[in-house]
Parts: structure tokens; C-alpha cells; sequence
């Protein structure tokens, strides 16, 4: 297989579209899409600064013969069933319900967090909810109910999010593939006749190394057999690198980069089988990220840090709670506390008791309390919501290898974690190509994650039944002119005085602050930190 396959092919075949576009594409009804066939590839934990002909070859050609995202924005907490529902449907947390990766859900666990990404979670949500335990449309929902065939393949759990109905039609156009099952049940057999089955992921902290086998597995389970019969009209491929080996290691580390690489050359394996098939020049491919990645500097353990001082949060409960007990749920580098009955006194002492710390970022509550920022204001307002989430505390120092991004997080110290409103965890991997594309493009303008389902959708000539939150990227297609409107920029910062402490003695000044950009009526997040004098 050629390295580079775009470089010799795909430029011949995309061609520029004559007509005159505007920024809203509900204002540019004479572009019609050209592509027969969507792809997205999802790599997990991919920063955009690792991108390059040496790490990235296949990747790197698509950025170079279509376009790349220079702004685009992960959608914070930045995590990745957050995002992994994101990218699914378009829409804010607040409205698809899936806020974290781990969740204190009392009518599915009562005692304890549960994993958004489970399946049996998501079973048993769906059964609580009437059958909204993702509260919107995916896309991929949205394209098999158009009567168009669609087909997921992930490597990791919260591939099943696109649709997560176990029970349809038994063709491999319907099937999502997830951690090496699939719904239908049914499908499994040949899978795993051909390519046995899905090799597990075993960590080895002696040995780190990415999940070259589960990917590899995964691709060809998508190309060998979901696509036996044809390239569907919308495929999804999660592929869990370079985020695991990053998690063992560091950004920047060599087990890192051959994570990167790993999810390259799987990235060739899609190309490679759409020039096979004849079907390269009729497909608009997007390649994303969930997120970027930090490092570790320095461990904490909030739950410690309340005991320390006397006030109780828990990490499970041992009997069903009662008003006013908290529980701590981590994601590494943000942490939501939900207290029992929303009760204001606790939270308002556990409000303060983060703005004395040494380690807490942004803080965000249900209702604003002093030298905070609302849930609302980060999308986060859905009913399962913690009453207080925050973000960890980030630098730009470098790690042992030299990848700047440092934060605080529960988690071991130089290892590689996600979740913060740090700048390194936000900004993230977008690349796009194909006959609808803007060839060699750089796109400077904000983007985010909340907009590529939009923009596929809007690329299948579909609309999302309950709708979407991010706008469609018309700016990156073939024939688009630059967007006239300008970003803009803001700081917003709130700040808490404490001139005598309720709990500690010492006068205190708390300050933290958001950096956004709006744009198209769109505001992202860019970063937000927080200190204490």
C-alpha cells in the first residue's frame, strides 16, 4: 500500500463548484453536494500538533489535498463519551444528556458512578427514560431512518452511542460494531470466523504500547465485511489510538507516536479500499479527534482534600444516600460533585472549599453561587448534571519528552490525561477531504466538534429530527468564498473575596476566567483557568 495514496489521487479527481457561497448554508441553495459515500474517522486523543508527513503520512496528504481545521475545539468536559455524543449528534450535552464519562445516574446506580459508554447503562437508561437515554437523534440514526445504509465499527464501547438499538434488521448495512460486539447479535459469527475474535487490550505499564491489533481488527471488520456489499452511504470508524498508549505514557512519548502512526496506517487501510472499489473520488472524508491530551504535573485527590478538612465526599456510597451527602466523580482532568437534594448550604461550602485549593481551574454551578460560572453557560444544564463540575488548573510547561500542556488531575503524575479547559485538551484534530472540499485549504476560523454532524448532515442532504447546536463548516466546501464576519474574542472572568473564611481563617482572593471566540453565531470555548492569592 502507496504511503500516500491521496497525493496521486485524490487531487485529480476534486473538482471546484462555480457557484457563489455565503456563510449560512441555508442561504446557498445552488451548492449540492457531490460525494456519494461519508466517512468519518474518529482518533482518540489525536493533538493536531503531532500531524506531519513523518508521524501522520496518510493523514498528512489529506490535509494537504483538502482542508485542516486550525481552530478547531473539543467540547469540554474533554473527554470522550462527552464528545463521543457530541459528534454523534450535533448537540449540546444539555440536550443529549450525556455530560461525562462516568455519571451519578441514581434511578441506573444509586449507589455509585456509572460508565456513559457501558451497554448495559445505556440499556437500562433507555428503559428509565422511554427510550431517550441519549436524548436526540444521531446521525447515523438519522441516515438509516432516511432509508440510507449506514454502518459504525469502533474499537472502543462509545462507538455505540451512533445507535445503540440492539435489536434490527440483520444486514452488515445496519450493524455497529462496538469493543468487538455488535449489534445485531447475529453478524457477530462471520466476523469473527474471518478474523477470529477482536484481540483484547491488555495495559502494560513495563511495556506500554498502542492497540495495534484491536484497531487493525476493527478496520477489517468495517472494510471486509460491513462494507461486503458496498461503501454505505455513511460510515463511522473509532479507532482507540493514540489515546491508550498516551494514557500509559505522555504526549510526545514513542509509544505515543506509534499510537499516532498505528491510527495512520488504519487511515490508509480506508483509502487504499476506497480506490479499490473505485469509490475514493466519490467520498468526503472527515478525520476528528475527541479531544487533545495533556500531561500529569502533580496529582490530586479531591476527595482526600475534603477530608482533610472534615467535610465527607464520597466515591460510592455504601447504603441508598440522603440529603446533603456528596459524591465525587472524576474524569480526570474535571470533576463533577453531585450533592444529595441539591442541597445550597453543602454546595456553597464545597464551592468555597475548592476556591481555597491549590488545584481547582474554573468552577461551574446549577445556580451561578459567588465567583463561578452557571452549568448553563457550558452547556451542562441536563437533569443527570452534578451540581458543581470544575476543571483542573493547566500550564503550558513541557513534559519529560517536550509536549507543552501540563495539568493537575486525579490520575499518576507524568502520565498522559484529558478532560481540563486547558488549551492542550480543547484544541484538537480536524481534517477534512473530497469531491465537497476546499482543496489545501487552512480553515482559521473557529470550529468545534459540536459542528460536524451538522455538516455531514447537511453533506447527505439530511436534517437531524430534533436538531443540531453547531453550524454546518460551509466555508471548507469547494466554490466557498471567505466568510466576511469577523470572530471575536472575549475574556470573561468572575472573582470572590474572602476577607475572613468560614472554614479556613485566612483572607483569600479567588479569580478564574473563560476565554471564548464567537463566531456565526456560535461561541467556543478556548480555554479557562483558574488562581487563588
Amino acid at each position: 500500500m502507496p504511503r500516500n495514496p491521496l497525493s496521486t489521487l485524490i487531487v485529480a479527481s476534486l473538482t471546484m463548484v462555480g457557484a457563489a457561497w455565503s456563510l449560512h448554508a441555508e442561504d446557498a441553495p445552488a451548492f449540492t453536494p457531490k460525494a456519494e459515500h461519508v466517512i468519518l474517522v474518529i482518533w482518540d486523543g489525536m493533538r493536531l500538533d503531532f500531524i506531519n508527513a513523518q508521524n501522520t503520512p496518510n493523514l498528512q496528504s489529506l490535509v494537504q489535498h483538502g482542508t485542516f481545521f486550525a481552530n478547531n475545539h473539543s467540547f469540554w468536559p474533554t473527554t470522550t463519551e462527552v464528545n463521543g455524543t457530541v459528534l454523534a449528534t450535533g448537540a449540546f450535552p444539555a440536550r443529549s444528556h450525556v455530560v461525562a464519562n462516568s455519571e451519578y445516574r441514581p434511578e441506573i446506580n444509586p449507589r455509585g458512578p456509572v460508565h456513559t459508554e457501558d451497554a448495559e447503562v445505556m440499556h437500562k437508561g433507555d428503559e428509565v427514560s422511554g427510550g431517550k437515554y441519549v436524548g436526540v437523534a444521531t446521525v447515523v440514526e438519522t441516515v438509516r431512518k432516511a432509508g440510507f445504509p449506514a454502518v459504525v465499527a469502533g474499537t472502543k464501547p462509545v462507538a455505540l452511542i451512533q445507535d445503540r438499538a440492539p435489536e434490527r434488521p440483520a444486514t452488515p448495512f445496519s450493524a455497529t460494531l462496538f469493543a468487538g460486539k455488535i449489534y445485531p447479535h447475529a453478524l457477530l459469527a462471520s466476523i469473527t470466523a474471518a478474523l477470529g475474535p477482536m484481540p483484547q487490550y491488555k495495559p502494560d505499564m513495563n511495556n506500554p504500547a498502542p492497540n495495534t491489533a484491536g484497531n487493525q481488527w476493527t478496520t477489517r471488520a468495517l472494510l471486509e465485511h460491513l462494507w461486503h456489499d458496498g461503501v454505505p452511504r455513511y460510515s463511522v470508524l473509532w479507532l482507540s489510538d493514540p489515546d491508550f498508549p498516551q494514557h500509559l505514557t505522555s504526549p510526545g512519548a514513542p509509544a505515543a507516536i506509534a499510537g499516532i502512526h498505528d491510527s495512520d496506517t488504519n487511515l490508509g487501510l480506508v483509502i487504499a479500499e476506497l480506490q479499490k472499489r473505485g469509490e475514493l473520488q466519490k467520498t468526503d472524508i472527515f478525520v476528528v479527534s475527541d479531544h487533545g491530551f495533556s500531561t500529569i504535573e502533580r496529582s490530586v485527590d479531591p476527595v482526600k482534600y475534603y477530608g482533610e478538612h472534615r467535610v465527607t465526599v464520597s466515591k460510592q456510597f455504601n447504603s441508598p444516600p440522603t440529603n446533603g451527602q456528596v459524591m465525587s466523580v472524576s474524569v480526570g482532568g474535571a470533576t463533577g460533585l453531585y450533592v444529595i437534594g441539591h442541597d445550597a448550604g453543602v454546595t456553597g461550602k464545597l464551592v468555597e472549599m475548592l476556591q481555597r485549593s491549590d488545584f481547582a481551574g474554573p468552577i461551574f454551578t446549577r445556580n451561578a453561587a459567588p465567583g463561578t460560572f452557571a452549568i448553563s453557560a457550558a452547556h451542562l444544564d441536563s437533569p443527570e448534571a452534578p451540581d458543581i463540575v470544575f476543571s483542573f488548573r493547566w500550564s503550558a510547561g513541557n513534559n519529560a519528552v517536550g509536549t507543552p500542556g501540563l495539568i493537575l488531575a486525579e490520575g499518576k503524575a507524568g502520565n498522559g490525561m484529558h478532560g481540563s479547559l486547558s488549551k492542550f485538551d480543547i484544541h484538537n484534530t480536524l481534517v477534512a477531504g473530497g469531491p465537497d472540499i476546499r482543496i489545501g485549504y487552512r480553515d482559521e476560523f473557529p470550529t468545534g466538534n459540536i459542528d460536524v454532524a451538522p455538516t455531514i448532515l447537511h453533506l447527505l442532504g439530511l436534517k437531524s429530527p430534533d436538531g443540531t447546536d453547531g453550524r454546518v463548516l460551509s466555508e471548507a466546501f469547494t466554490g466557498a468564498p471567505e466568510p466576511k464576519e469577523k470572530p471575536v474574542t472575549k475574556r470573561i472572568e468572575t472573582l470572590r473575596d474572602f476577607t475572613t473564611g468560614v472554614i479556613f481563617k485566612d483572607a483569600h482572593k479567588w479569580q478564574q476566567y473563560l476565554q471564548t471566540t464567537t463566531f456565526d453565531g456560535r461561541t467556543y470555548f478556548d480555554e479557562g483557568n483558574a488562581s487563588g492569592q
